[in-house]
């Protein structure tokens, strides 16, 4: 079978979860990691059985890479982008796309003017679980799709991340870091998103780390840890979304869409499986619905994404996890910020399309 070949830049912890999914699809051959602390690389690269760690400019250089997988920090995903761009390469990268609306729109620029793709996590909506639900909802399951509701509820991460602190400054916090996930999956589910509105604020202003190394140190928290949001759907469906690092414990649901013949329950968007049910209109109850699509291993699908968009390379047709969906991602985490400093609406400067959906009957170890 063909193989695509790739080098990961940045080989921090999520780096383990694509290197997973390399193994488990033949489709992908990893052959170079590089990361500011060489010694990272080497690390990974003996654990993974990769073929050789270097610098980030001799992974650019290798004209065997055809996708560059960039795994570092937010702040440093334009630069490494742009850069890889520039040396012929396409691009994965992990959520978001930027952090800055204007640095994510001269990355998919300079993609065009190179003739090269952008491809952005998360692309858990490829798993099983919202693979079901899209099926549902396009099959006519709850008729007129007319609402939405997302909530990510949560304390943050002081408590179990080993160094939490930038999880409270800007380009961070609650919305851009799990933000990517629920509105991915959202407009995967009911399309782009023509008008916002949100309130958002600081309501825990220091935080006190209880994980290690840093038990007891203090972190003064810099972006909003709580933010609301309305969402008005070019379709006309109406969506609400809350994320939050300032809350202990909740009972609401992950994702809900409600429509005119039914309502659909949508598993945690920061998984790839299950569970999915629905209650049907007139019914007090929702019933499990088996899933359609396979796809759903957390531990060796992380990089899903990434093989859906080698197998685009190969057979020259769109990949599913695209710049423009991440960007859109972006404008929306941006404005949501923006319309509540402003306490006006935000019209989006942005639109995307609804990624194709995923055929029913294909292998575990294959996309296409």
């Amino acid at each position: 079978m063909d193989k695509v070949k790739v080098g990961i830049i940045g080989c921090g912890n999520i780096s383990a979860a694509y290197l997973r999914t390399v193994k488990a699809f033949p489709v992908l051959d990893c052959v170079a990691l590089a990361d500011m602390l060489p010694e990272r690389a080497q690390a990974r690269a003996e654990e993974f059985g990769v073929g050789r760690s270097c610098s980030i400019d001799e992974l650019l250089a290798d004209p065997e890479i055809q996708i560059v997988i960039n795994l570092t920090t937010p702040q440093s995903h334009t630069p490494v982008n742009l850069a890889a761009l520039e040396a012929g390469k396409n691009v994965y990268t992990e959520k978001p796309l930027a952090v800055a609306r204007e640095d994510g729109a001269r990355v998919l620029a300079f993609a065009d003017e190179k003739g090269l793709r952008v491809g952005s996590a998360p692309g858990t909506f490829l798993g099983g679980g919202l693979q079901t639900c899209r099926k549902l909802i396009d099959d006519g399951a709850i008729g007129t799709p007319v609402a939405a509701s997302a909530f990510m509820m949560s304390h943050g991460h002081e408590s179990w991340h080993p160094d939490p602190e930038y999880y409270y400054k800007l380009g961070a916090g609650p919305m851009f870091d799990m933000g990517p996930y629920y509105l991915t999956a959202l407009t995967t589910l009911l399309g782009p998103v023509k008008r916002i509105s949100g309130m958002a604020g600081i309501q825990i202003g220091e935080r006190t780390i209880t994980s290690q190394p840093k038990y007891g140190e203090k972190i003064v928290v810099e972006t909003p840890d709580h933010v609301t949001g309305l969402l008005e759907f070019q379709s006309g469906a109406i969506g609400t979304i809350i994320t939050t690092f300032a809350t202990w414990y909740s009972q609401l649901p992950r994702i809900e869409i409600y429509g005119t013949e039914g309502t659909l329950s949508v598993p945690d968007p920061n998984t790839l499986g299950g569970p999915v049910a629905l209650a049907s209109a007139g019914k007090r109850e929702f019933v499990d619905v088996p899933l359609t699509h396979g796809h759903f291993d957390r531990v060796n699908m992380w990089g899903i994404g990434v093989v859906d968009l080698a197998y685009a390379i190969l057979h020259n047709r769109p990949h599913r996890a695209t710049g423009r969906q991440a960007y859109h991602v972006l404008d929306l985490m941006n404005g949501f910020l923006e319309s509540s400093g402003s306490a006006s609406y935000y019209d989006t400067v942005s639109t995307m399309e609804r990624p194709a959906p995923l055929p029913v009957d294909l292998p575990e170890d294959a996309l296409d």
